[in-house]
């Protein structure tokens, strides 16, 4: 049986061809990504790694927590706690680190290392060993600033230069005094470093006198756990807490582990879907050659072969496909991995060096998937022929469906679409994160009802393209009874791209609602026409707020300050606001009260109300930051939403129980002559034209948004073309065999006077309604999810509703019909080529 089931793979090596690339496409996606994620790993942890070579145990402030809540003082490192250290035993050598947001802008004033962390820190001493100098020497006194080597390069700095750069707010100019070498994984990830001497960092990221960390290497003879011991015996029980570098290290690389995760599954997730959409390939292939092989199959029960071994015979088939793709899949997918690697630096994105990640694992995924997925595709195909009689004599591709099994299939379908529309329904009654479970499985109860139940849809769907296709006259009929001769074979066909339309409409559906939920939000709340904030999203100085004040045109300003607070034994947040101009610079709608912010008076959105009990005119004890209580009175209730929400309270008053290093989140401005570039243009002068501040009005915030969507739909578009590209080939597939079945049919046409362009419209037609049926599928159950995701959506969005993207279905639409005329571009051709007489003789 093993050689005949060899025998057959390769007498059917052009029909088996495409389902080779199927599985092996499918087999790229997997190994591509376990190839690149474990690949940018590696490289990420060993960079990460050699950050931790200068310290062998780390010291950091404890905070001082009340009763399990993030409220609370924290202990401050200081010189004191920084000689306790040095003069522990088994102690080598500490210094102390100081460390925080620092935008160095290039040549031009344009950020370096956008997109990447920008960080400061302090340059210890003369000679610091964590940063080797290349050139020049270590920064002293705040005009002084020394530069890692990769960030002088792509800035275009040289010592001598004035470096143009900004904390977190005026832009400073100091003088590029030293270029360092490091092995901080934040810089080889493409990040930027600048160091100033220990007084001034601690001056610019508002710590004086203290450290953020204190770096402890241990005497020769001490290991790292014996340090770590003897620290914790000499520094201030409750106020310190120390950890050893392996520790460190061990933390780091599993944090990069967890945020490469959610990468590898999202890619994965997209993997698994072109392999599904495969299955309906294999499943259509190896149920066409069995057909084919009807009499082949029915002597061999005849000479003794039993049901087992047919079974048997055609598993061990797709065993060797299965094989065969599953190795050119590995090769094809380590190539994809290293491509994806070269990819992100052309993007800009820089990435540690390492060697290409090859692992056991990955291989072993990529044959078990491959191998697997054929077989269990193959399976039930070879169960039908192992029911063959060993009197049939007859080729059954055509024969109908009894009765009993379309009754029962048609039932079964119906039975699954409705728990899946019924399951669907029940999660949008739910909240957000309750009801995406239900939703999720619901999702997959449809689809696969929608697939049951295709054969029963097929006919009366294509039958509305009749009036369409009696146009091309008697090649338009043969098309349309040809796609419903057989109607699963159709089904199966059009329900793989089907899968990919209804994803990719639901998604599009879904970010078209979302980005004009938050379009109309930013119209509806924000009455400010600028908001300023810092590009990497961090506190703004003081002194913004203070310079826009001065700024010409301005006519009201107010801060967005946030700050941790205790309430009603749990945590809540505070946003400190200019009492006196937010009713100038925001309009929430209110349910109770009156929007006055001012002295012990505060505004609270409505769910933070409900969770408290509190209505306008309550009372209740707020612990600040710095653990001190306020009685506090509710003047108003206002409607959230995604932008402006929690408990609002005057600045003046929340300002002096914040921590030396608070600032501004953003800045809300109001100006006498509107938005406009001129406006912009002054305000961004009289902010020193700082690199790492954004000033933004209501447009570039929207347009902010869509970028934001478009790039990831764009990503997920070009992730899910795999799973169109394997629809293609299961169109091309179909037809090509349904070609070889119909030689003596189209013989026969031939005969009669169809010419061969005629034979050609003929499959074109046939192939062009076939997948405008599953596009027409894809696209009515893509809005059917991204209506039911909206209402979930809508629960905690209140300006979200539902728009259908008309534009682009009608693209997804004509997407298909390309799909289908593509397809068909080959079988066509080789269907006109046949020879009349040869193919009249056929069996």
């Amino acid at each position: 049986m093993f050689r005949t089931a060899l025998r057959n793979v390769l007498a059917h090596k052009a029909r088996l061809l495409m389902t080779v690339l199927a599985v092996m496409l499918g087999v790229a996606f997997v190994t591509g990504t376990l190839v690149f994620t474990n690949t940018i790993s590696g490289a990420m942890e060993k960079s990460s790694a050699k950050g931790f070579s200068h310290v062998d145990v780390a010291v950091t402030a404890q905070r001082a927590e009340d009763k399990g809540n993030t409220v609370g003082k924290e202990a401050r490192l200081t010189d004191a706690t920084l000689k306790a250290a040095r003069d522990t035993q088994g102690a080598g050598s500490a210094y102390g680190v100081v460390s925080g947001y620092a935008a160095v802008a290039d040549q031009k004033g344009k950020l370096v290392g956008d997109g990447f962390s920008t960080k400061g820190g302090n340059y210890w001493g003369t000679d610091d060993a964590r940063y080797p100098l290349k050139q020049g020497k270590a920064p002293h006194g705040k005009d002084q600033v020394a530069l890692d080597a990769k960030t002088a390069e792509r800035a275009g700095y040289k010592v001598g230069d004035q470096v143009r750069m900004s904390v977190d707010g005026p832009v400073l100019t100091p003088t590029l005094t030293g270029i360092f070498t490091t092995d901080d994984g934040n810089v080889s990830a493409g990040g930027s470093l600048a160091l100033f001497d220990t007084p001034t960092a601690q001056a610019l990221f508002h710590k004086p006198g203290a450290y953020d960390e204190i770096d402890v290497t241990a005497a020769a003879g001490t290991s790292q756990e014996q340090l770590k011991s003897a620290l914790d015996k000499t520094l201030p029980s409750g106020q310190t807490e120390t950890t050893t570098a392996q520790q460190l290290a061990d933390d780091q690389a599993e944090q990069i582990s967890s945020s490469m995760s959610s990468m590898k599954t999202m890619l994965l997730v997209f993997a698994g879907i072109a392999l599904f959409v495969g299955i309906f390939i294999i499943a259509n292939t190896f149920t066409m050659l069995v057909a084919q092989r009807t009499k082949e199959l029915a002597l061999m029960r005849a000479v003794g072969a039993s049901r087992r071994q047919v079974t048997r015979s055609v598993l061990l088939e797709a065993f060797v496909v299965g094989a065969v793709a599953a190795v050119a899949g590995l090769a094809v997918g380590i190539g994809i991995g290293a491509g994806m690697r070269a990819l992100m630096g052309t993007t800009g994105a820089i990435i540690p060096d390492g060697p290409l990640v090859v692992s056991p694992g990955t291989v072993v995924a990529a044959l078990v998937v491959g191998i697997l997925i054929t077989m269990l595709a193959a399976w039930l195909p070879g169960r039908r022929a192992a029911k063959i009689p060993p009197v049939a004599a007859m080729n059954a591709v055509h024969a109908a469906p009894t009765a009993k099994s379309l009754v029962l299939r048609n039932t079964l379908g119906a039975l699954v679409s409705a728990a899946g529309v019924a399951a669907v329904l029940y999660a949008t009654t739910m909240s957000g994160d309750s009801g995406q479970a239900p939703m999720g499985a619901g999702a997959a109860l449809l689809v696969i009802g929608v697939f049951i139940l295709t054969p029963l849809l097929s006919r009366p769907l294509i039958a509305l393209a009749a009036p369409v296709l009696r146009a091309f006259g008697i090649s338009g009929k043969l098309a349309r009874l040809n796609s419903v001769r057989n109607p699963r074979r159709t089904a199966a066909t059009a329900s793989a791209l089907m899968i990919g339309l209804t994803l990719i409409t639901g998604l599009t559906v879904i970010a078209g609602s979302v980005q004009s939920a938050i379009n109309k939000m930013a119209a509806d709340s924000v009455k400010a026409d600028y908001v300023v904030a810092m590009a990497n999203g961090n506190q703004l100085s003081p002194d913004v707020v203070k310079t826009l004040e001065k700024a010409p045109g301005v006519t009201a300003v107010s801060g967005l300050t946030n700050s941790p607070a205790r309430v009603d034994g749990g945590t809540e947040f505070l946003t400190g606001v200019n009492g006196k101009t937010i009713n100038q610079l925001a309009e929430l709608p209110l349910d109770s009260g009156k929007f006055d912010v001012g002295g012990d008076r505060v505004v609270v959105d409505d769910k933070t109300a409900k969770d408290h009990g509190w209505s306008t005119g309550s009372t209740f004890t707020t612990h600040y930051e710095d653990d001190r209580p306020q009685k506090l009175t509710v003047a108003g209730v206002y409607e959230a939403n995604e932008m402006m929400r929690g408990i609002m309270i005057d600045t003046p008053t929340l300002a002096p129980h914040l921590s030396a290093d608070s600032g501004d989140m953003q800045v809300m401005v109001k100006t006498s002559g509107g938005a406009s570039d001129a406006t912009k243009d002054k305000l961004t002068k009289a902010l020193g034209e700082n690199p790492a501040i954004q000033v933004q009005d209501k447009q570039d915030i929207t347009n902010q948004v869509a970028q934001i969507f478009t790039l990831m739909l764009n990503m997920l578009y070009g992730l899910l073309a795999m799973a169109v590209i394997v629809a293609v080939l299961g169109v091309i597939n179909t037809l090509a065999m349904s070609v070889f079945e119909r030689q003596q049919e189209i013989g026969m046409l031939r005969a009669i006077g169809i010419d061969r362009k005629g034979i050609k419209r003929m499959v074109r037609l046939e192939s062009l309604v076939i997948s405008l049926f599953g596009g027409v599928l894809g696209i009515g159950l893509g809005v059917f999810f991204g209506w039911a995701a909206g209402q979930l959506i809508g629960n905690s969005m209140s300006t979200y509703e539902l728009i259908l993207p008309w534009g682009r279905m009608g693209i997804f639409l004509a997407l298909a019909a390309v799909v289908g005329i593509l397809a068909a571009l080959w079988p066509a051709r080789r269907a006109a080529r046949l020879n009349m007489l040869d193919s009249i003789k056929a069996e």
